[in-house]
């Protein structure tokens, strides 16, 4: 049997390991973009069917645009699904992805920091919309990513300029609220600039989303919707976390006049709900009382993850607990390699009982690392007092990686091609 977790027979020791896993497994399923891309939409007497949207293809250009973790596989299901009535297309993606596209233009770019890459492609992308006649049709697939990769600064500003910002950002603990915030305010591509490159072109935002909340405007920075922020709620994040931005930084106002947004339509296509609702179903199917707990969490990863054991703790047996969100990790001035889920996991494996697991996992594969996520268990408890590490040692200098590499208690699942959010399995068994 193949699965989408590639090392689950390695990690599967016990029972209850393969119930977390395989529950991981259902939800990774139900966001996988191909699927999410064919329960939405469909061709129907010569018109393309998105929900209970009809729009006629016969005699206009159909093009396609994605961006972000899941922009190559969108595309090949687009191509797949179009065939001849496709015209053209540009996809910006982190990773690149086996099977070739052939009407569609594909740029690899840098993530989570952004770089002259990203510059170039997102150039290429709002050149490439900016030939789109009223009677076209852009199918425009956003997803989490797009936020680093839409780079389009004005002078005299840099990549260096804004991973700088970001880097400041993401260590001072700010949420992707707040980081997209600043960011739609930095880049001619972001808040907007997609929707208005296209104009006055009719325009299908197909949007899976990676945020807490799942509002459009923060979404990869929001490049199809009109944006409510201003450039002073940008400076008054940075002002927030007494951030002095690089002297190069260059505010840009994001487009506020309706017209470019007439013709938009923008359709939630995948959510982290749509993960929750197959792990709670497959939890159920392995005998779980299973309950989505929250859909939103966005702190810190530690207390998030010291709080899903705590109720853990109190809760009966055969429960499973079910959370979707993003939190967030603040860091030192020295620090080593790990992610959110990484540091979450190491945070709960001291407060861990032998009769529960925490799982903590990133629906992209990519928990800042090579690692999508890791096990908090009294298997990896065990692991790591054989190999005598020290758990509040790594977690004070931010080694989760080092740490989960060295035990072997980390999932790998590649480049997954989607991205809704990152989700957390706890069960008592």
């Amino acid at each position: 049997m193949s699965h989408i977790i590639r090392n689950f027979e390695e990690l599967a020791t016990i029972k209850e390991r393969e119930d977390a896993l395989a529950i991981a497994e259902a939800g990774y399923e139900n966001v996988n973009t191909e699927n999410a891309i064919l329960r939405k939409m469909r061709i129907e007497n010569e018109e393309l069917v998105v929900e209970d949207r009809r729009y006629p293809l016969a005699g206009r250009r159909v093009f396609f645009v994605g961006i972000g973790k899941c922009a190559i596989v969108a595309g090949r299901t687009i191509e797949q699904l179009l065939g001849e009535r496709l015209t053209a297309g540009v996809a910006l993606d982190v990773s690149a992805m086996e099977g070739g596209l052939t009407k569609i233009e594909t740029y690899i770019g840098t993530h989570p920091e952004p770089s002259d890459v990203n510059r170039r492609a997102t150039e290429r992308i709002v050149g490439f919309l900016s030939q789109c006649r009223e009677d076209d049709l852009v199918l425009m697939l956003i997803s989490g990513g797009g936020s680093a990769l839409l780079c389009l600064h004005d002078a005299p500003m840099t990549c260096l300029d804004e991973r700088t910002l970001f880097d400041e950002l993401t260590s001072h603990g700010a949420s992707i609220q707040e980081l997209n915030t600043v960011r739609k305010h930095i880049s001619k591509a972001r808040g907007g600039g997609l929707a208005k490159a296209a104009y006055p072109a009719e325009v299908i935002g197909l949007i899976i989303s990676d945020v807490p909340g799942d509002n459009f405007q923060y979404i990869a920075s929001g490049p199809t919707t009109q944006d409510d922020s201003t450039v002073a709620d940008a400076r008054a994040v940075l002002a927030h976390y007494e951030i002095q931005p690089p002297a190069g930084v260059a505010f840009i106002e994001t487009p506020k006049e309706s017209k470019y947004f007439e013709r938009v339509t923008n359709l939630l296509l995948v959510t982290g709900r749509d993960a929750l609702d197959a792990m709670r179903a497959e939890a159920a199917r392995l005998g779980y009382a299973a309950t989505v707990v929250d859909e939103h969490f966005a702190d810190a990863a530690r207390d998030i993850g010291r709080s899903v054991a705590a109720k853990l703790h109190d809760a009966p047996s055969r429960s499973a607990f079910l959370y979707a969100g993003e939190s967030t990790v603040t860091l030192g001035e020295e620090h080593g390699k790990g992610g959110r889920n990484q540091e979450m996991a190491l945070a709960t494996l001291d407060d861990v009982r032998v009769d529960e697991i925490i799982l903590p996992f990133a629906s992209d594969g990519h928990d800042n690392s090579d690692h999508a996520g890791a096990i908090a268990d009294q298997v990896t408890r065990e692991h790591a007092e054989q190999r005598n590490l020290s758990i509040s040692e790594h977690l004070s200098a931010h080694t989760s990686y080092d740490f989960f590499t060295t035990t072997g208690d980390f999932l790998n699942t590649g480049h997954t091609g989607s991205n809704v959010s990152d989700l957390i399995i706890a069960i008592k068994t």
